[in-house]
């Protein structure tokens, strides 16, 4: 009994011993490895694993300490984990142990020592007696202990507070005397640390002394001696010139001061309270300074101390400056600094609530930001934790702020709106001086939303990175919504801030509150008495708060979305604006709001909002419907106007409210009055101004046109305009520059009014009273005039047009505003678009010239349309942009022009409705011809899209009664169809459209309905979207269609005029715009071909002439149809001459080429003798290369190369497919033996310069390269040849690049036939007939591609479909003697190809195909193993097809032969061996044992090869596994098999090993040795991860087998092994090696 105990505990030892000595491994994870696995061992033996430790420490004196430390925290992890469970005996070794290692050096070596102190802690939580005995012997009176003795009574006591502060009495007791012993600073530290810690532990068992095992336990048990050590702290070590001791007695003193008696207390504190003071002053970092003296301060409190009085200023003086320094928030103790002082001063100011404000109040007006900011951070935190001290203070705090609030920086700003927060919260608002408070909040709130300068990067003092004005609004929110007491302080009083211009910026968090507070006093039934005017004498008149929220709403994106705010707090305070109102304003207020939350400021149209708020304006005034109401609230309006100067949008906008009240108000006097206010008093060199005015009084006008007018003339009347003293005299002493924009508004006024008033009474006043006052200001030169003369005539001439009696209407001064608009326009400066003048003249043309008698001159109407044109088209490229660069106000500039177009669509349109003719369109056309054919970009694309409206607008309004010749259509034709190819998209477009409006204008004239639709026509229509993109087989495809709707509907007598032009259009300077004429020119030509027979030479010199002068598609196009058709006359010189171009043939060349496929049998002809031009000479010569020594290279011959490229440009035009169809076979062989011939070729050097100067010249030309070039003609042969599948599927597979690589030629070729066999079957029979002579051909070459593509064909169903399996399987099999190792390497490959190609006929040649790969594996010529490689690969794809008597003779044999390639260098090797092993086990079951004896061989090397670096390696062994699982006799590994290693699933290898090692246990636990033995070779793996991984899977087969089991475990040898591979070199193995080391307990 006693042996078979100790036997374990030897053995335990031994692998902890074999762990322990690998802990001098420098990897710190293998490092944590060993810790671990003692750990583990620990976990099954604690009480053995603890005493080997022991053992090993004490044997391995010499071990150096980073080692030890290793060991002694699995000793510290084992005890923690064990602790309840741990044996006496075992405990008192370990103490005894940890207690020599903590004290076996004199020195400190903390990493070590502490190791063994934690050790000791761990232990004290149970066995706290037995380590306080053993500690206690090393802790003698009168002998300085060991400094980790002394911190391991400190950690004691805070982990075990119950059991250790009974002990430390004593321990005080004899500590004391060594105080004055320790010289060193690390053992006062240290002494430090231990009454701290003590001090603390003592105060935390008298809190809670219910629970303590001696509840008479008291304070002054332990005051005495810790006061004792205090004096020594205090009076020695604090002056210490070592900055961490004094921070370490600090740290102490703080806790010991709760301890001390309360006499010594206050009897020391004259002197603790300077002296803590003083280190200020020495330490940078204040925290436990600070943290220390909070703990004396509320100690001092506590005892009720006398002694702090005298200490106050002293203490104030210094805590103060350390609120002031910066918290920086990267440094978390800087922010816990200013915790523990502001906690200080909640102390002292309970205490001293006098003298903490008398010392503080004047700080604020120190000089020092940082003073001010730091004293306002104390006043935030003594009235928050002080509130009952405070209470009396608050008149007193509330007087002593008004200099804060004149502060201009933004740190005191910030300080001072949370002091104000802190004030609300606690009563103080409510005081008198409240309410300053609350507008200095307020005025922040109004803050520009970046007040803070961009340029300065937020200081680390800054209270917060937030602005002053965003903490300020969430302030008043918090204040208005959270805290109730401050609901009567603030309201209604905010309401005074509504008004006053200067809080704009407020409105938003303004309005917000009051809405909320309103909503209160609703709830509380105050909604009659809302605003109390009889008891706030300040508040805003109903009349201000309206018209203000009314103006501000007009912009309702501004500050904030102050518009629904403001609105809002409006409809709240219905009832105090007007009681008639609250029916009104619920309905129509909530849909305003809601349609500025359903818009944006970009998508919301202004003119639209503004128009709902006069409208609901409107209503309002008629809701009340109360005259004296209506004249307080204009009255109002119109005080209010001067508060705006500074906002232009609002006031002009306040006029209009002005102008609709003025309308509502029935007091023709008041009318008067106000209207003749706003003239005096208006700001008129202020745009918006201007216009806000003459819109008011355009409004005023609907209801009041006589008082209106009447203003008016007296205005004109008045001294402003003639310096003389009058009813106007303020205007006296104003500048001329300001009369002009004095006239300007006057003149703007009457327009609005004449727009505005009603229209039965304003025309009869036009002429005489409004026109008479304008026409004297023609004469200016001032921009602003002209622009309000321009917009005022315009409106009179729209209300004009616009009124029921203008076909009566005689405008006798028509002509004459016309000439003067000309004017105007002539003026404007040709280079650049700088003001609306232009724009506005032309609209007002528009005006005047559309409807209104009498009609313009001849001369004046050429010469208004010539200025206009000129004024718009000849504009420079960005019109918007002015000549300096400065495009500051672009997208301004940009919609300027715009609109300037615009106008001028509309002019050109309204003059060609007084003349709707061929001869009228042909007159408009002969002003903008010269435009159209610009050579300028922006002027064609102005003058055809202006054309194109134009003819547009021509079309819709035709009316043809009577069928008339559309006579100038061919010239139109001209003058437009070029242009569909123009180098700009718009003018493609716009082309289009006009060609499409001209061949309908010319179908009216020919007497088809309006409504008509011609298919030909609108087919124009959809080729637009195609001309977005400068595609130039769609402009082709465009020019083309054009050509044919025009040739069926040109008449006769112009088809020559057309023809002229569009020559004419060859030379057009953009080269896109020839595209149209060569393709017209074609057409006709194609017609006459008979008659163009004698001049095909000069043709064919004129178009290649052209094609070098451009190199463009048109004309490419042009030349393949021209060359077409001579062709087909004279095919033997056109072939001849063209094969003679020069190599490689440029583009014009090969343009020609491909036109020669418009035609089958003309193309089958030229084929053949292309065909028969490649096969007639040799591929190659053979050159000596000097440069190589003695090699050669191959050299391509020139007349095949120059044959093959004509066959690939013929064979890449679409027509040439019936010819290549009838020609399939001979195209195909040819061309693969040329692909074959070719690899590896060079150009002769003669060609090599010459397609470098090419593709120097041309962007991406086609290779000339002789392999390349073949392959492009095959790939295009193949889909001219229907086969387009093929050169997809290819493609896709890389074959293509394949074929020219001289190393994978054969894939590339294998590729091509498998999709062959899958997309061309029918072709293969000749095909194949074809190539069979090649596979005797002298060159390797030609054999290699042969047998590549026959090996492919293999894999195919075809080859037995077609009846041509025997034919290639034969000549497949006589290859195997072929000399060159790759074509018998291909033979194999394609016999085992029959297996998926034709699977049925295998059995049938079963023994046949078996012998050849049997005869591969044995190949002797396979020094690399490739052709053995293929031999397995092509069995495994064959044994399924085999039969069973075929495959069981040789199945040990096979199986035998191929298992050392498991282990192969070669990854294919492994890959195929496993594959092929996998495969042998369907065929195991009559030789079941036998064949499992191979699977018991081969499993640790496939469960090992999942770790193995090749993915593909992975997959076989996953795959082989899968097979072999049911062979195994054991469901359980069969399952797991099945499910983990599938090859879609990640596996997890350590999860999935165990499992594996659980079930092998399980079933066949006899097999631990040898599956053990089998994992120690792979010791020696070269691949890291299958070292690694071996150690692993013994560990695992250890961990799960049972004890009857361990016996055949030669442990010597695996212990050995295992010590071995832990000096391994890559950490990962050793690692693994540690792990496994700690689970051979399982097997002692």
């Amino acid at each position: 009994m006693m042996e078979s105990r100790i036997k374990p505990c030897l053995s335990c030892s031994g692998l902890a011993t074999t762990l322990m000595d690998a802990t001098t491994d420098k990897d710190p994870l293998v490092q944590e490895q060993i810790y671990n696995a003692l750990c583990y061992l620990g976990e099954s033996e604690p009480e053995e694993i603890l005493h080997s430790c022991d053992e090993y420490l004490r044997q391995h004196d010499k071990l150096a300490y980073p080692h030890r430390v290793i060991i002694l925290k699995a000793m510290e992890t084992v005890v923690k984990n064990n602790i309840a469970s741990l044996d006496k005996s075992t405990a008192k070794v370990v103490i005894f142990l940890a207690s020599n290692e903590m004290t076996k050096s004199k020195e400190v070596i903390r990493e070590w020592q502490q190791a063994a102190s934690s050790v000791l802690v761990a232990v004290g939580q149970r066995f706290i007696n037995k380590v306080m005995e053993e500690v206690l012997t090393k802790f003698q009176p009168g002998i300085l202990p060991h400094y980790f003795i002394v911190q391991t009574f400190a950690n004691l006591s805070v982990s075990n507070v119950f059991g250790m502060v009974p002990f430390l009495n004593s321990i005080l007791g004899t500590m004391l005397p060594m105080l004055g012993m320790a010289k060193q600073d690390h053992m006062k530290s240290v002494f430090c640390y231990a009454l701290q810690h003590f001090s603390e532990s003592i105060q935390e068992y008298l809190a809670n002394l219910d629970k303590a095992p001696d509840p008479t336990v008291r304070k002054d048990t332990f005051s005495n001696e810790i006061f004792s050590a205090y004096e020594v702290l205090f009076n020695s070590w604090l002056q210490h010139r070592e900055a961490k001791l004094r921070l370490a007695v600090v740290e102490a003193m703080g806790p010991m001061s709760y301890l001390m008696p309360s006499e010594k207390l206050e009897e020391q504190l004259p002197k603790l309270i300077p002296g803590i003071l003083a280190l200020y002053k020495k330490h940078a970092e204040a925290f436990y300074i600070s943290k220390s003296l909070c703990q004396i301060l509320e100690a001092s409190v506590n005892i009720g101390s006398r002694s702090l009085d005298v200490q106050l200023d002293a203490l104030l003086g210094t805590l103060h400056p350390q609120i002031c320094a910066p918290a920086e928030p990267s440094v978390p103790l800087t922010v816990k600094n200013h915790t523990e002082v502001l906690r200080c001063f909640t102390v002292l100011a309970c205490s001293f609530p006098d003298r903490v404000l008398a010392f503080l109040l004047p700080k604020l007006e120190s000089s020092n930001e940082r003073t001010r900011v730091g004293t306002l951070l104390i006043m935030r935190q003594i009235i928050n934790s002080a509130p009952s001290q405070m209470e009396i203070k608050k008149p007193f705090i509330l007087s002593s702020m008004k200099l804060p609030l004149q502060d201009s920086n933004d740190k005191v700003k910030r300080a001072v709106v949370q002091v104000i927060s802190a004030m609300a919260h606690h009563g103080y608002l409510e005081q008198p001086g409240g309410e300053a408070m609350m507008e200095y909040l307020v005025r922040q709130c109004a803050l520009p939303s970046e007040a803070q300068p961009k340029k300065q990067t937020p200081d680390a003092d800054d209270l917060t990175s937030d602005s002053v004005q965003s903490i300020s609004v969430n302030t008043l929110f918090l204040l208005s919504t959270t805290v109730d007491r401050m609901n009567n302080v603030l309201w209604p009083y905010l309401l005074e801030f509504v008004t006053p211009i200067q809080f704009t910026n407020a409105l938003t968090p303004l309005c917000k509150s009051l809405m909320y507070l309103a909503m209160k006093k609703q709830e509380e039934g105050e909604n009659a008495s809302l605003i109390r005017y009889d008891l706030n004498g300040n508040l805003p008149s109903p009349y201000a708060l309206t018209t203000r929220l009314l103006v501000v709403s007009s912009q309702p994106y501004a500050g904030d979305c102050r518009g629904t705010a403001a609105l809002r707090l409006l409809n709240v305070l219905q009832y105090s604006v007007h009681p008639a109102l609250e029916q009104l304003w619920s309905k129509r207020v909530p849909s305003l709001v809601e349609h500025i939350e359903e818009n944006t400021e970009k998508c919301l149209c202004q003119k639209e909002w503004e128009e709902k708020l006069l409208l609901f304006l409107q209503e309002t005034l008629a809701a009340v419907s109360d005259n004296t109401w209506i004249c307080h609230f204009v009255t109002e309006m119109c005080r209010q106007l001067n508060s705006y100067n500074g906002f232009p949008l609002e006031k002009n906008f306040l006029y209009k409210c002005i102008g609709t009240t003025l309308g509502a108000c029935t007091s023709k006097d008041l009318v008067q009055k106000q209207l003749q206010e706003l003239l005096e008093t208006a700001r008129y060199h202020e745009e918006a101004e201007r216009e806000g005015l003459a819109s008011c009084f355009g409004i005023c006008a609907i209801n009041h046109l006589e008082e209106t007018l009447a203003k008016l003339e007296d205005f004109v009347r008045s001294d402003v305009f003639k310096k003389s003293v009058g009813l106007f005299s303020i205007f006296k002493d104003r500048s001329d520059n300001e009369v002009e924009k004095i006239k300007s508004t006057l003149i703007l006024c009457y327009g609005f009014v004449a727009v505005h008033a009603p229209k039965e009474l304003v025309l009869s006043r036009i002429e005489a009273d409004i026109l008479k006052n304008i026409f004297q200001y023609f004469n200016t030169k001032d921009l602003t005039l002209k622009l309000c003369l321009i917009r005022s005539i315009c409106m009179i001439s729209q209300a004009i047009y616009n009124g029921g009696k203008c076909g009566d209407f005689v405008f006798s001064r028509k002509a004459e505003l016309v000439a003067q608009m000309v004017e105007f326009i002539k003026a404007e400066p040709l280079d650049a678009m700088r003001t609306p003048v232009r724009q506005r003249a032309m609209v007002t043309c528009t005006y005047l010239v559309s409807v209104l008698e009498p009609h313009l001159s001849d001369p004046d109407r050429t010469e208004l349309i010539d200025t206009c044109l000129a004024s718009v088209l000849a504009l420079p490229p960005d019109p918007g942009q002015e000549r300096d660069g400065i495009g500051g106000d672009a997208p301004h500039k940009e919609i300027l022009y715009g609109d300037t177009l615009s106008a001028l669509k509309d002019l050109l349109k309204s003059l060609l409705q007084r003349n709707l003719t061929p001869h009228g369109l042909q007159d408009m056309f002969a002003h903008l011809g010269p435009w159209i054919k610009s050579n300028k970009e922006q002027e064609r694309q102005r003058a055809v899209e202006v054309s194109a409206a134009l003819l547009d607008f021509y079309l819709g309004k035709l009316n043809v009664s009577t069928v008339v010749p559309f006579y100038n259509l061919g010239v139109l034709i001209a003058l437009f169809s070029p242009r569909c190819s123009d180098s700009l998209a718009s003018v493609r477009q716009h082309a289009v459209d006009c060609v499409y409006c001209l061949l309908y204008i010319q179908l009216c004239y020919e007497g088809f309905a309006r409504d008509h639709t011609d298919e030909m026509v609108e087919g124009l229509k959809a080729l637009k979207k195609g001309l977005e993109e400068p595609d130039f087989t769609v402009l082709f495809h465009t020019c083309h269609n054009i050509a044919m709707v025009v040739g069926k509907r040109v008449p006769p007598d112009q088809l020559m005029s057309l023809l002229l032009a569009m020559f004419e259009g060859l030379a057009d300077p953009d080269k896109n715009c020839s595209r149209a004429a060569t393709v017209m020119i074609n057409s006709l030509l194609k017609e006459r071909g008979s008659v163009l027979q004698e001049k095909v030479p000069d043709i064919m010199s004129i178009i290649h002439s052209k094609l070098q002068e451009v190199d463009e598609e048109h004309i490419r196009k042009a030349a393949q149809q021209t060359v077409y058709i001579l062709a087909s006359q004279h095919k033997s010189v056109v072939v001849s001459s063209l094969l003679g171009s020069a190599l490689p043939f440029d583009s014009h060349t090969c343009a020609m080429w491909r036109s020669l496929a418009a035609e089958p049998t003309l193309t089958s002809q030229i084929l053949e003798q292309l065909l028969e031009k490649v096969n007639r000479d040799v591929p190659y010569k053979e050159s000596k290369c000097f440069l190589l020594g003695s090699g050669s290279e191959r050299i391509a011959t020139p007349l095949p190369l120059a044959a093959t490229c004509a066959l690939y440009e013929i064979m890449s035009a679409p027509e040439s497919g019936a010819a290549v169809l009838g020609l399939y076979a001979p195209l195909f062989v040819t061309l693969l033996l040329r692909v074959s011939c070719t690899v590896g070729v060079q150009l002769p050097k003669s060609l090599q310069s010459r397609e470098r100067r090419s593709s120097s010249l041309s962007p991406a030309p086609r290779s000339l390269h002789p392999c390349s070039c073949a392959v492009e003609t095959l790939k295009v042969m193949l889909a001219r040849g229907g086969s387009e599948a093929v050169t997809r599927a290819v493609g896709s597979a890389g074959g293509w690049d394949l074929m020219a690589s001289p190393e994978r030629h054969h894939d590339g070729i294998a590729v091509l036939a498998g999709a062959m066999a899958r997309h061309a079957g029918p072709r293969l029979p000749l095909i194949v007939k074809n190539l069979v002579p090649t596979l005797s051909s002298v060159f390797d070459s030609q054999r290699i591609t042969t047998t590549a593509f026959f090996a492919e064909l293999l894999n195919s169903n075809v080859v037995n479909d077609l009846m041509l399996l025997e034919t290639v399987m034969d000549n497949m099999t006589g290859r195997q003697k072929d000399p060159c190792m790759l074509v018998r390497m291909l033979a194999l490959r394609g016999l085992g190809n029959i297996s998926s190609g034709s699977p049925e006929k295998v059995r049938k040649h079963g023994a046949k195909l078996l012998a050849s790969m049997v005869n591969g594996m044995d190949d002797k010529d396979d020094p690399h193993n490739l052709v053995a490689l293929e031999a397995m690969s092509s069995l495994s794809k064959l044994l399924d097809h085999l039969e069973e008597r075929d495959i069981q003779s040789m199945l040990l044999h096979i199986a035998i032969r191929i298992r050392p390639f498991f282990d192969s260098e070669q990854p294919g090797l492994r890959q195929s061996s496993i594959v092929l092993f996998g495969n042998l086990t369907k065929f195991s079951e009559d030789d079941c044992e036998a064949f499992f004896e191979q699977i018991l061989n081969g499993l640790v090397t496939l469960l090992l090869h999942l770790q193995d670096p090749k993915p593909e390696v992975v997959k076989a062994c996953k795959f082989a596994l899968r097979m072999c699982g049911p062979n195994m006799g054991c469901e359980g590994l069969c399952d797991m098999f099945l499910n983990h290693l599938r090859e879609d699933r990640s596996l997890h290898y350590g999860e999935f090993m165990n499992n594996v090692c659980k079930h092998l246990m399980q079933s066949y636990p006899e097999m631990l040795n040898r599956l053990i033995l089998t994992n120690l070779f792979y010791f020696k793996s070269n691949w890291v991860d299958i070292r690694a991984a071996a150690p692993m899977f013994i560990g695992f087969l250890v961990l799960h087998v049972d004890e009857d089991h361990c016996q055949q475990v030669d442990l010597d040898q695996l212990i050995s092994a295992l010590n071995l591979l832990l000096k391994d070199p890559v950490p990962a193995v050793r690692m693994k090696v540690a792990e496994t080391l700690g689970r051979l307990v399982r097997i002692l």
